[in-house]
């Protein structure tokens, strides 16, 4: 059943401290990881990508493509993880699908008017049941920004709840668009809104805006994400993406999750990475690990 949305039941709108922000960043930023820990950690990042192709060119070839480097990432080095998932637009799930087969990658699909949203109701649950039939175990919906800045909390609530009824089974993960939000304040508020509204993750960005997934955008709702589970003993999941395209960023941002979160977070259950570069770069960092020595980009395919 959609939920209705209660302006008295949600949180008062709570005021960011940008600057003590910008500090525990920092902070988290310094931690030194040491080599075995590191190593594992890298894997802990593969395990934790959705590995994703959005492009207006994306052809079957290109998702079989990448099924095939979603569930073989590296086969010269025996041990590694799959990525967790596959993000495809909802014509591309049945391929993914077929491709995947009984493999433990999920098929996650981009809906309601992926990325813009700009488009009725209807249309957004619509896209978002085709994807689910078509197959796909997980969705990235995108609210509705121009009505989330207006003031329309309501609106934005609502659409989330009627999405996630749309979605049956399969998980949903709520993108805000944080940068164009404009501010940390905003950021906190629309992250309440999606987990009241029955975000099974929130997310970031999709990837087409800048800036996207900053370590201080993450915090934020990182911290909403606390404030729920503290409040309600509920967990909900966290996503950022956009722009995390080297092991570095990816590493601080486990060490970010681990303190504000805990150690029950550090599973691709709760935690991903929307991506298309980084697993070669994290590759690249493993082998270095592993023997000493740099492997040239070329030994690894093109995402």
């Amino acid at each position: 059943m959609i939920k209705s949305f209660d302006p008295h039941s949600m949180l008062s709108k709570i005021s960011v401290d940008k600057v003590g922000v910008e500090e525990r960043v920092a902070r988290f930023q310094t931690r030194s990881i040491k080599n075995e820990s590191k190593l594992q950690g890298l894997k802990m990042v593969l395990n934790m990508i959705d590995l994703t192709t959005l492009e207006g060119k994306d052809t079957p070839g290109k998702v079989q493509q990448m099924c095939y480097k979603a569930q073989h990432l590296h086969d010269v080095e025996p041990g590694l993880p799959t990525v967790a998932a596959v993000c495809v637009y909802p014509s591309m799930v049945g391929v993914a699908k077929k491709a995947l087969g009984n493999s433990n990658v999920k098929i996650a699909s981009v809906s309601t008017a992926f990325p813009s949203g700009q488009s009725t109701r209807d249309i957004k649950i619509s896209d978002t049941q085709f994807a689910v039939d078509q197959g796909a175990d997980e969705i990235d919906m995108v609210i509705s920004r121009g009505k989330f800045l207006a003031g329309e909390y309501a609106f934005v609530f609502d659409e989330i709840a009627a999405i996630k009824e749309a979605c049956g089974k399969a998980r949903l993960k709520v993108i805000l668009e944080t940068g164009e939000l404009s501010t940390l304040d905003n950021v906190r508020l629309a992250s309440d809104i999606a987990i009241h509204a029955g975000a099974d993750f929130i997310k970031t960005s999709t990837g087409k805006i800048q800036p996207a997934a900053t370590m201080q955008v993450t915090y934020t709702m990182l911290m909403a994400i606390k404030d729920h589970y503290d409040r309600t003993g509920i967990m909900v999941g966290m996503k950022p993406a956009g722009g995390i395209s080297t092991s570095k960023l990816a590493l601080h941002n486990l060490v970010m999750v681990k303190e504000v979160l805990g150690n029950a977070w550090l599973s691709n259950e709760w935690f991903r990475f929307g991506a298309s570069s980084l697993a070669n770069d994290v590759l690249m960092q493993i082998m270095k690990s592993t023997t000493g020595l740099y492997q040239s980009s070329d030994y690894f395919s093109i995402d």
